[in-house]
């Protein structure tokens, strides 16, 4: 009979119908297969597509910028070899399968050694992974994230020494290189510490910490999230603010001379760099300090600005 043939891979047909019951097929099939994927998360969904298309545009600018709390990657020998150099506190060191040893990898190697860094070889995909594709040549360190104080603990750290407080507050200071080179002189001439906004305002990355030239470690840096209400509570606590200002009523010399005010508890208010002090801080500051110039110069780098009255002020209180 056709389709009964007994060669080799012939099909047996049968007219015996299929037996009553799914055997369980029907249940399993209405089995919950657990919640549904969020719309971000589906590859189709059009929230998936925005998202996408926002990291894009935002890798052709630059990348996003990595949240404080994140681990942060220093690539290039160059930078791994100045980030150790400079102290700041790399975790690791990953050093890519056949890396050209160099004068610059052996120093990187024997710095490590000394400091108790560890040192990783991974191949070179990896090293592009972790590095999200940056120009590594073949090396990339990793630094922790940094762990931010609490505005109200650098009051407290001078009370603790019995030394009347002098903290140094940034107004939107967007220059990593201006913080850690403002935390450096702030660690040098005796203050207490330095207050960041949370948003809008640069963060202790690595470029900040290579600039303080290891006093971030030294010299402690917390976060607020509203500077005007911060200068409120540093006022309450019995602090008089001064704010950094072309146009201050009060001159360095005139605030030196002052000796119960330049050896009481003072908060020195730094603007931004192009634009300086923003309105409501300003209004909320005791007075405005200029430092005066001398030539048609009209206004001094933040960082610079910061150097020269945090150094009046701790010489003054030297001399008091």
């Amino acid at each position: 009979m056709a389709g009964n043939s007994s060669r080799k891979g012939a099909i047996r047909k049968t007219s015996k119908k299929p037996s009553v019951g799914s055997g369980g097929r029907v249940r399993r099939g209405l089995e919950g297969k657990g919640p549904t994927p969020k719309a971000v998360e589906r590859p189709y969904h059009k929230a998936h597509k925005s998202v996408e298309a926002k990291k894009r545009a935002a890798a052709k600018r630059g990348g996003p910028k990595r949240r404080t709390g994140d681990a942060e990657w220093i690539a290039g020998r160059n930078p791994v070899l100045e980030a150790l150099r400079e102290r700041v506190p790399v975790t690791s060191v990953y050093v890519a399968e056949g890396a050209e040893r160099d004068n610059r990898l052996r120093e990187i190697f024997r710095i490590a050694a000394e400091n108790g860094v560890g040192l990783l070889e991974v191949s070179r995909t990896e090293l592009d992974r972790l590095t999200d594709g940056a120009v590594h040549q073949g090396l990339a360190a990793r630094i922790p994230p940094y762990e931010y104080a609490h505005p109200d603990d650098l009051l407290a750290a001078a009370d603790e020494i019995g030394e009347a407080p002098l903290v140094v507050l940034l107004d939107s200071i967007t220059d990593p290189r201006n913080l850690g080179a403002i935390v450096r002189s702030a660690a040098g001439f005796g203050a207490h510490g330095v207050v960041i906004p949370e948003r809008r305002a640069a963060s202790m990355t690595a470029a900040a910490w290579k600039t303080s030239a290891g006093a971030a470690a030294r010299c402690p840096v917390a976060q607020t999230v509203n500077l005007t209400r911060q200068i409120k509570a540093y006022q309450d606590a019995g602090c008089f603010v001064l704010g950094l200002a072309a146009d201050g009523d009060l001159t360095l010399p005139e605030l030196v001379a002052d000796t119960d005010l330049v050896t009481g508890p003072l908060v020195l208010v730094v603007g931004s760099e192009g634009d300086g002090l923003s309105r409501l801080v300003a209004e909320n500051c005791d007075r405005l300090l200029s430092i005066p110039m001398a030539g048609v110069l009209e206004s001094l780098n933040a960082g610079v600005a910061a150097s020269v009255a945090l150094y009046a002020v701790a010489d003054a209180r030297e001399r008091a």
